[in-house]
């Protein structure tokens, strides 16, 4: 049971990137998904999150309006479009995976997925 997260890499500040976390070994189809990040000296925050049909989702304060998630369970798979990303995005982006949408935004999820680093620097 996997979750690969990809898609990470150098923007510049205005810019855009989209990650992707592909889930394999089971389907992820029911399951809440999310999207945490970690700065360099800072601790693991929540970034967004969506449920299994895509008809709720949440997002941190600061993301609101820029960053936009949505999944295909078809293909088993989240993305987080990022818009507008500023120098104050830069970090290490995780994905996750929970039945449980409380346990999976505190950070507490069964399944989580290696890291994608996303920087953002002119």
């Amino acid at each position: 049971v996997q979750l690969q997260a990809s898609g990470g890499g150098l923007v510049q500040p205005g810019g855009s990137l989209r990650l992707s976390c592909a889930g394999s070994g089971r389907t992820f189809n029911y399951y809440v998904m999310g999207w945490f990040r970690q700065a360099p000296g800072k601790e693991r925050e929540f970034v967004a999150a969506i449920n299994w049909s895509g008809g709720w989702t949440y997002y941190l304060d600061s993301v609101k309006g820029r960053f936009t998630i949505s999944r295909d369970n078809a293909k088993n798979t989240m993305y987080l479009q990022m818009n507008n990303l500023k120098p104050e995005d830069t970090a290490v982006y995780y994905c996750a995976a929970d039945l449980n949408r409380e346990l999976l935004t505190t950070g507490r999820s069964d399944y989580w997925g290696q890291g994608t680093l996303v920087t953002v620097s002119s």
